[in-house]
């Protein structure tokens, strides 16, 4: 059976990087609310799905990973189980645990971008606190992206395998969440990922390398792969970018 994953089908989001897993692993899997509504997509049948009151362990939020009688919520967990069934953990336990950290520092990273065009609330329009996410911005592009990227440009300046990947010398889903953090970065923040990543050149050759592998090309260029917009995680506001 393949994969099932539920996400927004209208953005990329936190959704992104488990579909980049599934299409670099060349896996089998159906993006559910993508589908018409006729065959149970759509964003109205996501949500009830979220409100499903016979599953007593409904996800939080999108996105969620159904495997048989399996479900999984929140994008570090997702990968967590996707990852040694796609070949996308690395060797043994310990390169496991560490792509699952290096996981989680995305996250982190993502999440600051979310805020800065919703410091003060998820719910209220963006115009509604532009003044605080100028300011907001101004932090996260001066301060956290440079923080962010020089860590993991460290990570894999360190990587005793080499330098071309953050987990010895395979692929992991590590590698491609961090090409998606870049990016994305890129698209909000073109002018300030610009000048972090000229000062991080392993970071900017990997996100340049994973964009050149095969599937992840083809993905790139499919309908399948949903363009960056400004109801997502990552949104270009001129402002925003100083």
């Amino acid at each position: 059976m393949p994969y099932q994953l539920h996400y927004w089908p209208t953005i990329q989001g936190r959704g992104e990087f488990v579909r980049l897993a599934l299409e670099a692993a060349g896996a089998d899997y159906v993006d559910v609310a993508r589908l018409p509504e006729s065959e149970g997509g759509g964003g109205s049948a996501l949500g009830q799905r979220l409100g499903d009151p016979d599953n007593p362990r409904a996800a939080f939020a999108p996105p969620f990973l159904v495997d048989g009688d399996v479900v999984v919520g929140q994008t570090a967990a997702i990968l967590l189980y996707l990852g040694p069934r796609l070949g996308l953990s690395g060797v043994g336990e310990s390169d496991g645990l560490w792509t699952h950290q290096l996981q989680l520092t995305i996250a982190d990273a993502v999440a600051e971008a979310h805020d800065t065009h919703h410091p003060i609330s998820t719910g209220a329009y963006y115009e509604d606190q532009r003044d605080a996410a100028v300011q907001r911005a101004r932090a996260f592009r001066e301060e956290r992206i440079p923080k962010f990227l020089n860590w993991f440009e460290q990570v894999l300046q360190r990587n005793p395998a080499g330098d071309l990947h953050l987990v010895g010398d395979v692929l992991t889903y590590a590698d491609l969440s961090l090409f998606q953090l870049v990016d994305g970065l890129y698209y909000a923040f073109p002018k300030a990922t610009a000048r972090a990543l000229a000062r991080t050149p392993a970071v900017e050759k990997l996100h340049a390398n994973i964009k050149r592998r095969q599937r992840v090309h083809e993905y790139l260029q499919s309908p399948r792969r949903i363009a960056f917009n400004e109801d997502g995680i990552f949104r270009r506001y001129a402002e925003l970018d100083g």
